[in-house]
């Protein structure tokens, strides 16, 4: 049974929208033609957050009325604040919540495979992006998920995250970025069971997706390994939807499966 069951119109924030996963949760939950079980069939308003608009994003939101288009820098906490006060003037209240900002490279920065790779600012940039946002977004949405129906804060981790898996090594930004995000979500799902007990926050790996950020990494994945944006979209809805209260500060991998931290 979907942790949303009773709630006639569920509101939603996708943070990091305008590519990869987060664009595949709104082209998701937009979709009419999904099962009548679904999501999309019980949607309120989509809140899509966006450094650049791309123009897939733009014309989603010409398309569809409930979409509404927020620019938002997620490593920016005013920009955080003044896009959640923003919604506020709106509605009254949020169910989900979706962290998909995240980079793996961007220009000079790359994946390190030693020490000697290792620059101070490209481990500021990926904790920035990957943790830190993550959980100013959840200082700023407290009073939108503070309510009596069941909320569901979802932030997309990465299983290179895992401290207890990592038996290759490498990837050091990255890999440190994600088990950051992961404790800092843990640490504030504690905090959410006191003054928001109905919000479940969780921890989401999608496996190796076939998006921008992966596709530089992808030669090693074997065919059926590598997910479609859909296809990721679709399994991590339903693990979000089989939520249950006790799974609040669990991270979780793209099948239902808890992951080590």
């Amino acid at each position: 049974m979907s942790c949303f069951v009773g709630i006639e119109a569920i509101n939603v924030l996708v943070v990091g929208a305008s590519q990869g996963i987060g664009l595949g949760f709104v082209r998701h939950l937009l979709d009419k033609d999904s099962p009548p079980e679904s999501l999309s069939h019980c949607l309120g308003r989509i809140y899509a957050t966006h450094r650049v608009i791309t123009p897939e994003l733009a014309a989603l939101s010409e398309q569809y009325l409930p979409l509404s288009l927020i620019p938002m820098d997620s490593t920016d906490e005013a920009q955080i604040a003044q896009a959640v006060a923003h919604i506020q003037t709106q509605i009254d209240k949020l169910h989900l919540v979706l962290y998909c900002a995240g980079v793996l490279h961007e220009g000079h920065m790359q994946p390190e495979k030693s020490l000697q790779q290792i620059r101070s600012e490209h481990l500021q940039r990926y904790f920035a992006v990957n943790s830190i946002g993550a959980v100013l977004l959840g200082k700023h949405l407290l009073p939108l998920l503070k309510h009596e129906e069941r909320s569901v804060f979802a932030s997309i981790s990465a299983k290179v995250g895992s401290i207890g898996d990592n038996q290759s090594g490498g990837w050091y930004g990255y890999r440190a970025s994600k088990a950051a995000l992961n404790m800092l979500m843990r640490t504030l799902a504690i905090e959410y069971s006191r003054k928001s007990p109905q919000t479940l926050v969780v921890m989401l790996h999608p496996g190796t997706t076939d998006t921008r950020l992966s596709q530089p990494f992808q030669r090693a994945v074997p065919p059926h390994k590598l997910f479609s944006v859909a296809r990721t979209v679709t399994q991590l809805l339903a693990v979000i939807e089989g939520l249950q209260s006790e799974d609040s500060g669990q991270f979780f991998s793209w099948d239902g499966s808890r992951l080590p931290w």
